[in-house]
C-alpha cells in the first residue's frame, strides 16, 4: 500500500506534516553541523547517510496527492537566510571529492554531463528546506508541505539524488579500493559541449580521499 493511501485512510494530515517537518529538521541540524568540519574524518559516509534519509521523506512527498495551498500567494518570508558560508564549509571539506559529473535529465537523449558541486547541492538543498521549515514554525503547515513537495518535485528532489549518486560513488571507490579518474580541474563553470567528459591527468589514490575524509578500503 503506497504512503499516499496509508495517509489519505488512516493517517491525520497533521500527524503526515509533524513526520515530514521532523525528518527535514533533523536534515538542517545533521548537515549544519557536519559542515562546521569538527568530525572531518566521518563527513562523507554521514552524509550519504543523511542524504538517504531525507530523500525518503522526499519519496513521501512526491508519492503524496498535490498539496493545494491555503492562500493563493505565498506569504512574505523576509530575507532568505544566506547559505554561501554552508556552501564554503563544504566546499573546503570536500575539496578532494567535490566536483563530479551529473546527468539533469535521464529521459532527455544525447544529453552530455555536466559538472557539479556537492557543496552547491547541499547549499541549494538546505536553502529550499529552510525555506518551508519558516513556513512551519509559523503555524502554516499546508504552506510549508506544498512548498517541499512543490520544491521536491522542482530542485532539491533531483539535486539530493545526484548528490547521493555522487557521495555513494566515493564510499564504494574507497571501500572497493578502486582508484578514482581525476577531473583534471574540471570546475561548475566550464562548458563541456556536446562531448562525454574526459577524465584525464593521472589517478587520485585511495589514501588521498580516504585518509582525509576518515574512510578506509575494503580488505
Amino acid at each position: 500500500m503506497s504512503d499516499a493511501t496509508l495517509h489519505v485512510n488512516s493517517q491525520n494530515p497533521d500527524d503526515f506534516a509533524v513526520q515530514i517537518a521532523d525528518q527535514v529538521e533533523s536534515f538542517l541540524v545533521a548537515v549544519t553541523e557536519v559542515a562546521k568540519g569538527d568530525e572531518p574524518d566521518s563527513a562523507v559516509p554521514f552524509l550519504l547517510l543523511e542524504v538517504s534519509q531525507l530523500l525518503l521523506a522526499g519519496g513521501r512527498l512526491g508519492a503524496h496527492e498535490d498539496i493545494v495551498p491555503d492562500e493563493r500567494y505565498e506569504p512574505d518570508l523576509g530575507p532568505e537566510p544566506d547559505v554561501d558560508q554552508l556552501r564554503e564549509n563544504f566546499a573546503r571539506l570536500l575539496e578532494p571529492v567535490d566536483v563530479y559529473s551529473e546527468v539533469f535529465d535521464p529521459y532527455e537523449p544525447r544529453k552530455a554531463p555536466v559538472p557539479a558541486r556537492i557543496s552547491d547541492d547541499l547549499a541549494d538543498v538546505v536553502a529550499d528546506l529552510r525555506h518551508g521549515m519558516a513556513h512551519y514554525r509559523a503555524g502554516r503547515t499546508t504552506e510549508a508541505l506544498w512548498w517541499w513537495q512543490f520544491s521536491y518535485f522542482s530542485n532539491w528532489g533531483s539535486t539530493a539524488s545526484a548528490t547521493l549518486r555522487a557521495l555513494q560513488s566515493v564510499v564504494a571507490h574507497v571501500r572497493l579500493n578502486q582508484p578514482l579518474e581525476e577531473l583534471d580541474g574540471l570546475d561548475t563553470d566550464q562548458a563541456m559541449g556536446d562531448e562525454t567528459l574526459e577524465f584525464e591527468a593521472g589517478k587520485v589514490m585511495m589514501e588521498e580521499i580516504a585518509e582525509p575524509l576518515g574512510m578506509r578500503s575494503i580488505k
